[in-house]
């Protein structure tokens, strides 16, 4: 390859790589990746070849494997789940003069990729000069529908620019596909080869359908295309289908500046139950429908969707052109992995990459729900009812476990536990809290009352008794939970974590309110008034463990006694993360966090302590927080933010923001990592915008670090377009689309009422710190974007 690579140009509204790298194949193929919830394909090359990682991903389309156990235990699971690269229907090859178009060949005068965050569609031109010197510009545009929730659509076409050539365009669909191996276990290696079996394959002049099943999950997918084709000259395509591919073939003789083109079309669909003539017909008609709408059309409902979607969600920052590229990119991401989940999960890496095997985890509902409660309230509805309609597998995950109530899984595709390592697994308790209190949240911001009553009533209730059952009041008086893994995953198995407890007792309260709120329906449910006794009872005792001597709140029970990690001894990099190159053993017993865990309780849960706990803690646990975690730098701005610390929070800020677009974790290239780009929302809106919502109350303290001299965004709260604008010196507070035409906010502890009349302007008098600012272990700093 001969082009200059200039990697990601810095833009406040498109992604846009100039050049073309093979070592940033897989990391570019993740960013430029194009999901709806439903169906998602990574950023491949048209030609398929070269790759850094192909992929093509359906929502909860899994093949499960077996997990593996040195020694066996009760209560372990037995099988895992994977997501499976379904059938491409990405790949449109390209010859030229019988030359196939491969940017390893040859030479690339020219190389461009442009995702337009306005639009929704990602772009491609290329300059290509053949080994037999003959030069030809391709251009290409792809989407995955938000409209049409089963569409992947591209449109294609390849000129002649200096001389007389042939082409022959192949428009192909292709299962099981050649993969890298990504797991050293041979037993996961041996699970994902070819793991889709055939069941039956069609072809007419323009369109192809294929439609498999998994060897070993039991799900059925089908896969079909059609074509719409476009150029300079009439041409006769013909299909060829085998049971694994299909393959649609045109040519013609272009003369300099003639063109030959197709607009491609490809619909998906799975099911778990349904016929494979049912499933057929599906895709079939969804494919009827696109091609009756055609790509012009498309497109079009493509931007006015992701129009409606900017104009609640869009966040500006004035002043940092970087975070301000990054934020809305990460913005995107969100809106890909839970627009049109519809029933679904949305996973850790959305649907960009086959990361963390395609698991949902607790960073859907702590980190990507309250961004899209906010900004897409209906999709965070849908991933809630999805953990309600796997509620019954977590109630059977609870019975397994002695315990009653529900116990969601730590990681899953379908609902089932699929962690082998239980410490950081089974012990997390806190998804279970993570989940219930998303789910208050959720009314709090809406008012949506079908919901509550219908779904998040069970969620609270039935994990509310899982906690009755963990915990215990002690001698003390207080309501004490013990054996339990918090956020920070190397502090594992531990007495009274903070944040668990903080959110249990949230749990607890919402359960309790909720049930008396819906009185019939909390009794169809077995809830009695000693039940929510019990359940208040067990909320106004629980256990915050606290050290006198060092005046700061514990992590958990003890944490502060233990000895401090040899960060001297660990300054070098290469040691980082340290759970890959020191002994779990080692890593649970010394004082050493991976990822902010209380100051994660302080955020959501910041009611429960004053301004001064909290930066009495945030100094502290900043120097022994290593960030081993993507997870942890959002939350570390959040706080830095509130107690003062404005120019380390845009340090945090930044961090977040970038952890795909600079792949600072150097995992991008399996997918990207969607709770941090959530992150990047929460760092500017909770962190410099100050908003809270305790106690279901929406309250704002805003303060700009130096380097900003504006932040506004949009949030949407109860039936309100709520539009806030932060200068250094004041903010300015919009209603828009208000249902009764005001709503009661408050700003710095004032309440005040804002109609949709007038905008209200308060003064700012920003928090200074209480502390120095605070270090971090050697080499553990956060980046910046200066």
């Amino acid at each position: 390859m001969s082009t200059d690579y200039e990697g990601f140009v810095v833009e406040p509204w498109r992604i846009r790589e100039i050049g073309i790298a093979p070592d940033n194949f897989a990391q570019a193929e993740s960013i430029f990746a194009l999901a709806n919830g439903h169906i998602g394909v990574r950023g491949n090359l048209d030609e398929g070849d070269p790759a850094g990682l192909p992929g093509t991903y359906l929502n909860s389309f899994f093949e499960t494997r077996p997990l593996p156990y040195a020694e066996a235990g009760y209560g372990y699971p037995e099988s895992g789940q994977t997501v499976v690269n379904v059938t491409n229907g990405k790949l449109i090859r390209l010859l030229v003069d019988d030359e196939p178009f491969d940017m390893r060949y040859g030479t690339i005068r020219h190389h461009e990729r442009t995702l337009d965050l306005r639009t929704g569609v990602l772009t491609r031109d290329v300059l290509w000069e053949s080994p037999a010197r003959r030069i030809i510009r391709v251009r290409s545009k792809r989407l995955v529908s938000f409209t049409q929730r089963s569409i992947l659509a591209i449109w294609y076409q390849v000129e002649a620019v200096d001389k007389p050539l042939r082409v022959v365009i192949q428009s192909e669909m292709v299962a099981n596909e050649e993969l890298p191996v990504t797991s050293a276990d041979p037993r996961v290696a041996a699970a994902l080869e070819r793991p889709l079996v055939s069941e039956q394959h069609l072809a007419g002049v323009t369109r192809a359908q294929l439609i498999h099943s998994t060897r070993r999950s039991g799900l059925r997918m089908a896969a079909a295309c059609d074509h719409e084709l476009h150029g300079d000259h009439d041409y006769e395509p013909n299909t060829f289908i085998q049971p694994d591919w299909s393959r649609m073939t045109l040519g013609a003789h272009l003369d300099p500046g003639e063109t030959l083109g197709l607009t491609k079309f490809v619909a998906y669909g799975w099911s778990s139950q349904r016929t494979l003539p049912a499933l057929r017909d599906q895709v079939d008609g969804a494919l009827s429908a696109v091609v009756n709408t055609g790509w012009d059309q498309l497109v079009a409902e493509q931007e006015g969707y992701v129009q409606e979607f900017w104009d609640g969600a869009d966040v500006q920052v004035d002043g940092d052109e970087t975070v301000q590229q990054a934020v809305r990119f990460g913005l995107w991401h969100v809106l890909q992995a839970g627009a049109r989940a519809e029933g679904r999960a949305i996973l850790a890496k959305g649907l960009t990459g086959p990361g963390y095997d395609g698991h949902a985890f607790w960073d859907t509902e702590q980190f990507v729900l309250p961004v899209l409660t906010a900004t897409a309230p209906l999709a965070a509805r849908d991933a809630l009812t999805w953990r309600q309609s796997i509620i019954d597998l977590a109630s059977e995950r609870a019975t397994t476990l002695k315990l009653h109530g529900a116990a969601f899984p730590w990681r899953t595709i379908r609902g089932q536990e699929c962690s082998a390592y239980w410490p950081a697994g089974t012990a997390a308790f806190h998804i279970n809290a993570d989940i219930s209190v998303a789910a208050a949240r959720y009314v709090f911001w809406t008012q949506d009352e079908e919901f509550d009553r219908d779904v998040a009533l069970q969620l609270l209730v039935e994990t509310a008794r899982l906690w009755t059952d963990l915990g215990y009041h002690g001698d003390d008086g207080k309501f004490h939970i013990d054996g339990v893994t918090g956020p920070d995953e190397y502090s594992a198995v531990v007495a009274d974590n903070t944040y668990t407890n903080l959110m249990a007792a949230l749990n607890f309260r919402y359960a309790a309110d909720t049930a008396e709120r819906w009185p019939q329906e909390a009794l169809a449910l077995g809830v009695m008034k000693r039940e929510i006794a019990t359940w208040r009872a067990a909320d106004e005792a629980m256990a915050m463990p606290y050290d006198v001597e060092r005046g700061v709140h514990q992590q958990d029970r003890g944490s502060t006694e233990r000895e401090v990690w040899d960060f001297k001894g660990t300054a070098n990099n290469k040691d980082y993360p340290l759970l890959l190159n020191y002994p779990y053993f080692d890593i649970y017993r010394k004082q050493v966090v991976k990822q902010a865990d209380l100051m994660l309780a302080m955020h959501w849960c910041g009611d429960n302590f004053t301004l001064e706990d909290k930066a009495k803690a945030f100094a502290y646990y900043e120097a022994i927080t290593v960030r081993d975690s993507s997870l942890s730098a959002c939350t570390q701005a959040v706080i830095a933010a509130e107690v003062g610390h404005r120019e380390l929070a845009h340090d945090y800020l930044t961090e977040a923001a970038l952890m795909d677009l600079r792949d600072l974790e150097h995992n991008t290239g399996d997918g990207v990592h969607v709770a941090s780009l959530a992150g990047a929302w929460l760092a500017l809106v909770c962190g410099f915008g100050g908003m809270r919502d305790h106690g279901g109350k929406l309250s704002f303290a805003p303060a700009l670090p130096k380097r900003l001299s504006r932040l506004a965004f949009a949030i949407r709260w109860r039936g309100c377009k709520v539009r806030v604008t932060v200068h250094p010196d004041h903010a300015v507070y919009e209603l828009e689309d208000g249902v009764h035409g005001y709503t009661e906010l408050s700003h710095y502890g004032e309440m005040f009422t804002l109609t949709t009349d007038e905008p209200v302007t308060r003064d700012i008098t920003p928090v200074q710190p209480m502390t120095p600012r605070p270090t971090q272990p050697a080499g553990r700093e956060p980046i910046t974007s200066e």
